[in-house]
């Protein structure tokens, strides 16, 4: 396999940022520790610094990064806070863009019978620490508090049910589910999933979450800017190839400039069959009547 020497640098940088995020982070926790009043004027209920690693990497250089909005709780977001505005100070002008979703949290939950360890990704963190606040949520106050959709917290908060940390329920409304942190394994049917004093828990492949697009999304996203300009030229000039498309967006399109291969083109094409924006017959594509 040979690489070019573009994709090489493009390595090099990344290595380079996973050994300098090493530095700053140590850097920055040290900063913060010697600084006046950050130990002292500390809550009880802040977390220390200690506890934040962060990767911090020059996104030109690395593949596209999926991103979700979250609203992490109060605590953990002074936690950036601080850390950002000390990586501002230090690395001037450079700035901290957090993408909250990606990474991983490891937690300890205490009860009132057991104690259980986790290791999960920031929303399903997110999740379970907003029980902290009062036992019992809805699925909609809760997607709202969080900031995510109430189908994607249906989907992320299982974690915590089938571990036996939550239970669910069926409210007054049959589709705003109601889940209530189980404090004491009296609670709950004595042969549940969490029958030990103390279990540690890693998450899955399954149960974690990619952080990296796929070539195929990033592909569409960066032809989805073409899309108009391709449903404008099949209905002004009518049925077209595919080598005609390819050759017409790459003579006209300027801003942004038209750079993919004619393989990149057929595989957003075909996604617009599938969508029936498009039809193709005999070789030529045609708007979807």
């Amino acid at each position: 396999i040979h690489f070019g020497e573009s994709s090489m640098q493009k390595c090099e940088i990344m290595l380079n940022d996973l050994i300098d995020s090493k530095r700053t982070n140590s850097n920055i926790k040290a900063s913060l520790l010697n600084a006046p009043g950050t130990v002292a004027g500390q809550e009880e209920a802040e977390i220390s610094h200690d506890v934040l690693d962060a990767t911090i990497i020059s996104s030109n250089f690395w593949p596209p990064i999926q991103t979700e909005d979250l609203a992490v709780p109060a605590s953990v977001d002074k936690l950036l806070s601080d850390f950002a505005q000390r990586f501002h100070q230090i690395k001037t002008p450079r700035k901290l863009l957090w993408k909250k979703n990606l990474g991983t949290v490891k937690l300890e939950l205490q009860f009132e019978d057991r104690s259980m360890q986790f290791t999960v990704v920031p929303v399903q963190a997110a999740i379970i620490m907003r029980f902290q606040e009062k036992p019992s949520w809805t699925s909609k106050a809760l997607a709202t508090e969080i900031g995510i959709p109430v189908d994607s917290l249906n989907r992320r908060i299982g974690f915590w049910t089938s571990k036996g940390v939550l239970t669910e329920s069926v409210g007054p409304d049959a589709d705003d589910h109601i889940f209530t942190i189980v404090d004491s394994m009296s609670d709950v049917n004595k042969n549940s999933i969490v029958n030990e004093s103390c279990e540690a828990f890693q998450m899955n492949e399954d149960e974690g979450e990619s952080s990296v697009a796929s070539v195929e999304e990033q592909l569409k996203k960066e032809m989805t800017v073409y899309e108009k300009f391709i449903i404008g030229m099949l209905t002004n000039f009518g049925n077209m190839t595919l080598d005609k498309i390819h050759n017409t967006l790459k003579m006209f399109c300027a801003e942004p400039s038209y750079d993919k291969s004619l393989q990149q083109l057929q595989s957003f094409l075909s996604g617009l069959v599938s969508d029936e924006k498009l039809e193709m017959r005999d070789g030529l594509y045609l708007l979807k009547k």
